[in-house]
């Protein structure tokens, strides 16, 4: 007979595992490829914004992509390529409204008006920086980190909170560029990286949160950022009412996210 252990090493077999320090360190040079390379391309460029394509290219595109690289060359080096990309723990049917929600933002919140202005290369540029971004971010946190937290035995709201809080934290980083809004924005990417993790667990895969999570950055952007003029986009103020939303919709929902018991059923 199959048991849940014996189900666990079969999945587990053919790959290898990764320590809670060595994940620390694959975290720490993911972040310095980021950092140090946008800095890099700062000081290479002379450009310290993102409001030119040439800057994009240089300051994201280049370092994003170099992590991106990293990311997915490590998980292939790894075998993770089939826990990473596709998750096993589904949810109950509701929590879909997550990635709706996610979506409705990102439609209603794009600077449509400000992208036209810029023109089709940046745009087209931009989109791509920020998938990078995207499919970075969650390749780390929401692909290697939640299978290290399941390989080492958490339970699924641990796997949730703990590499929420990871995914928040490696934000304090911005401080080197953003001084102390770092903190406030890290909070901020916690609560996300919860909505990110149970995207993950409702579509059964690592693919929607990623091309969500670069969509949201590249709304963001559009509503901030590359704004001519830097007069207020009402459009903006979508993706932050979406943290609160969501936030209410799953404090009270929090106890039906995982499937009811068979014997219940």
């Amino acid at each position: 007979m199959s048991t849940p252990e014996t189900a666990l090493s079969a999945t587990q077999a053919g790959r290898r595992r990764l320590s809670y320090p060595m994940f620390a360190l694959a975290v720490i040079v993911y972040l310095a490829i980021i950092q140090l390379g946008g800095l890099l391309m700062t000081e290479l460029t002379g450009e310290d914004d993102f409001l030119s394509t040439r800057a994009v290219f240089y300051g994201m595109i280049i370092p994003l992509g170099v992590a991106l690289a990293f990311t997915y060359g490590l998980i292939a080096y790894l075998g993770w390529t089939r826990p990473v990309l596709h998750d096993d723990r589904p949810t109950r049917p509701w929590v879909r409204v997550v990635p709706i929600v996610f979506l409705v933002a990102i439609v209603f919140g794009i600077n449509y008006s400000a992208l036209s202005d810029k023109g089709l290369l940046y745009t087209l540029v931009l989109l791509i920086a920020t998938q990078f971004v995207g499919w970075g971010e969650e390749g780390m946190f929401r692909g290697i980190g939640v299978v290290v937290l399941r390989d080492h035995g958490l339970s699924e709201g641990k796997v949730a909170l703990w590499s929420s809080i990871v995914f928040g934290a490696v934000h304090l980083t911005n401080g080197i560029t953003h001084g102390a809004n770092a903190i406030g924005q890290a909070i901020m990417v916690s609560l996300a990286g919860y909505f990110f993790y149970l995207t993950r667990r409702v579509t059964r895969g690592n693919t929607v949160n990623s091309v969500l999570h670069g969509l949201f950055d590249f709304t963001l952007l559009t509503g901030t950022s590359i704004l001519i003029d830097q007069t207020f986009y009402l459009g903006a103020l979508l993706p932050i009412l979406l943290y609160p939303a969501l936030a209410i919709v799953l404090l009270v929902k929090r106890h039906s996210i995982e499937p009811a018991p068979a014997h219940a059923a």
